[in-house]
């Protein structure tokens, strides 16, 4: 039986990676469970694992679904990330983000 879900990004500087990530959720990483990895708990299930894997770095996509896209996407633009804010998408809307690798991060909602 799957207990739990962590999504993952590659990236090629895990220092620039730690700081865009821990900006966009307003906190450190909650682990560091080997050399080259972070994560990120985001809830009691569920997290997302950052990788250095300069290889693979910018082929990853993560979404995470908010509750509150607008927030989001305000404070996303508050600490310097570009983006077009929320768009229609899948029944819902979703703001499409890229880290410094360009691995998309993709929030939606309602």
């Amino acid at each position: 039986m799957i207990r739990r879900l962590l999504a993952q990004c590659t990236v090629s500087d895990l220092e620039r990676a730690e700081q865009w990530y821990a900006s966009l959720f307003g906190r450190g990483p909650d682990a560091r469970p080997m050399p080259g990895l972070l994560e990120w708990h985001l809830g009691k299930d569920f997290g997302l694992q950052v990788w250095s894997e300069p290889d693979r770095a910018g082929r990853s996509t993560v979404v995470l679904d908010d509750t509150d896209l607008d927030t989001v996407a305000a404070r996303a633009g508050e600490i310097g990330i570009a983006h077009d804010g929320p768009q229609p998408g899948g029944g819902a809307r979703v703001l499409l983000l890229a880290d410094p690798d360009g691995n998309r991060v993709v929030y939606s909602g309602p």
